[in-house]
C-alpha cells in the first residue's frame, strides 16, 4: 500500500470530521422538527435541548473540518452551501420523523454510539477533536439515559405502547448498521490515533442497548435483510434532499447575508 501524500492526508482527517459534524448536524434538524410536536411541553424542552447539544457539537466540527481543508469555507458554507452528495452523515440520522417510538429507539441507538466512540476521542492525536469529544460526553450519556428511560417506559408499559415501541426499533433496524461500519477515513483516523474505529464500538453499543431492550421486556430485532450503507461515502436517502432543501432555503435565498 502506497503511503498517503499530503493531499490525501488532508482529505482523509477532513472526511473523518466532516462524518462527525454531519451526523450532529442532521441529527439536530430533525430532532427540531418535534418542537410542539412531542408527547408533552417538558419533551418539546428536552428534544429542542438535545437537539441544541448536537447543533453545538456541529457547529465546532465544522469550523475544524473547515480549517482542516484550508478553502476558505467557514461551519455556515459547510452547512448551507453543499449539496446531499457531499453530506457524509450516516443515513439513520436523516430518516424522517416518525412516531414518537421511532425517535427514542434511532436516540437510543444514536447516542448509545456516540458515547462509545466520544470516551475513546477524548484521546485523540487532534486537539480540536479531543477537546470537543471532552464536552460531548456529558451531553451524549444524558441523550442516552433520556432515551433509554423512554424505551423502557414504552416497553413495559400498556400493551399499545409495547406494541408500537417494538415496531419502531424494528422500522430503525435496517439504520443500525450502519453506524458501526468502517469506512476509509475512520480506518485512515484509527491507525493515526486520531479518530476511532466504528467497529471496535459495536459490541459495547449492542450490549448497552440489549440491556435496555431486557428492561423493557423488548427483544432486539432480526438483523435486517437490508441496511443502509455508504452514507460516509455521500450515498443517501431521499428523505437527506428534502431535509437540505428546507435546512437551506434562507441562507442559499440571500447569499452573503448577514444579521
Amino acid at each position: 500500500m502506497s503511503t498517503p501524500t499530503t493531499t490525501d492526508t488532508t482529505l482523509l482527517h477532513t472526511a473523518y470530521v466532516l462524518g462527525l459534524g454531519d451526523d450532529a448536524l442532521v441529527y439536530s434538524h430533525r430532532l427540531g422538527e418535534w418542537l410542539t410536536r412531542a408527547p408533552q411541553i417538558e419533551e418539546d424542552m428536552a428534544l429542542g435541548n438535545v437537539g441544541l447539544d448536537l447543533l453545538g457539537q456541529a457547529r465546532s466540527l465544522l469550523t475544524h473540518a473547515g480549517e482542516l481543508e484550508g478553502r476558505g469555507r467557514d461551519e455556515d458554507a459547510l452547512a448551507y452551501l453543499r449539496d446531499e452528495r457531499s453530506f457524509r452523515n450516516v443515513q439513520l440520522v436523516e430518516q424522517p420523523r416518525g412516531d414518537f417510538a421511532d425517535e427514542m429507539a434511532r436516540m437510543l441507538w444514536f447516542a448509545s454510539y456516540q458515547l462509545a466512540l466520544y470516551v475513546r476521542l477524548v484521546d485523540s492525536a487532534d486537539e480540536v477533536l479531543a477537546g470537543v469529544a471532552g464536552k460531548a460526553v456529558k451531553e451524549v450519556a444524558y441523550h442516552r439515559d433520556h432515551a433509554a428511560q423512554w424505551v423502557v417506559r414504552l416497553g413495559d408499559g400498556t400493551p399499545e405502547s409495547h406494541e408500537r415501541m417494538a415496531a419502531a426499533l424494528q422500522r430503525v433496524a435496517p439504520y443500525v448498521a450502519e453506524l458501526t461500519s468502517d469506512d476509509e477515513a475512520s480506518v485512515w483516523a484509527a491507525e493515526r490515533g486520531i479518530g476511532v474505529l466504528p467497529s471496535s464500538v459495536e459490541d459495547e453499543v449492542h450490549e448497552y442497548v440489549a440491556s435496555v431492550l431486557a428492561q423493557a421486556t423488548l427483544e432486539e430485532p432480526e438483523p435486517a435483510r437490508w441496511h443502509a450503507r455508504d452514507g460516509r461515502r455521500g450515498i443517501h436517502s431521499e428523505a437527506l434532499g428534502y431535509l437540505l432543501a428546507e435546512m437551506q432555503h434562507i441562507h442559499r435565498s440571500h447569499p452573503g447575508a448577514a444579521w
